[in-house]
């Protein structure tokens, strides 16, 4: 929970910081997301606005980018990271990227195991003398979700590293601005560890009562 503290307070500040330097380009964030998807031949997404702050998103059911109006149409170094990243995911999609396959066949068990995986494991505590069982019923249905969560690490990060590189390559950020660009998402790649990490944690620590009664 500290680190988790820590990191999101980093990501806020650095986005806070980089949402104030202007890109070099001058592009706003759905321009960005627009000519990195047509520069990878991605001609099929759309590129949308959504509310809230951080909402961005790459959906591959519909095939939209959903980019949050902070980053939609601003035209800092921020927007651009944001929105490079989210094409990251469009790319991955459309060239077949192994992890986040994987990933989007885990969505409806994890879906599923999400919505009960805490009262199973709340019913298998109580009934641990009674009805042993329940418990690891609840264990495999939340070592699903922590599954879910370390296969979410390889697919943030590569959207990160191509967001990067392509940013540098289309000099849309110049030497400067791609080192900010890279330390943005590097902090929003670290909220995924601290998740992948605590999710772990938790399951060892509901092993650990399950065993202790075996």
């Amino acid at each position: 929970m500290v680190l988790s503290f820590i990191v999101q307070q980093m990501l806020q500040s650095r986005f806070d910081k980089y949402s104030k330097v202007s890109l070099p380009s001058g592009m706003s964030g759905a321009e960005v997301a627009l000519k990195m998807l047509h520069d990878n031949g991605i001609y099929d997404v759309k590129v949308v606005p959504t509310r809230g702050m951080l909402t961005d998103n790459y959906n591959p059911t519909n095939k939209t980018l959903n980019l949050s109006e902070s980053v939609y149409g601003s035209r800092n170094v921020a927007a651009a990271a944001v929105a490079a990243h989210e094409c990251g995911h469009a790319i991955q999609h459309a060239q077949g990227y192994a992890p986040l396959r994987m990933r989007s066949a885990l969505v409806p068990v994890v879906s599923f195991a999400s919505n009960i995986v805490q009262w199973v494991l709340l019913a298998g505590v109580i009934m641990i003398n009674t009805l042993p069982s329940l418990l690891w019923i609840g264990i495999g249905l939340f070592a699903m979700t922590t599954l879910f969560s370390f296969i979410t690490l390889p697919v943030e990060i590569n959207a990160s590293d191509r967001a990067v590189q392509w940013l540098s390559d289309a000099r849309i950020t110049d030497t400067v601005t791609t080192t900010m660009a890279q330390d943005a998402l590097k902090w929003a790649a670290y909220t995924y560890v601290i998740a992948a990490v605590g999710s772990l944690a938790t399951l060892l620590y509901y092993i650990g009562i399950a065993r202790s009664r075996d």
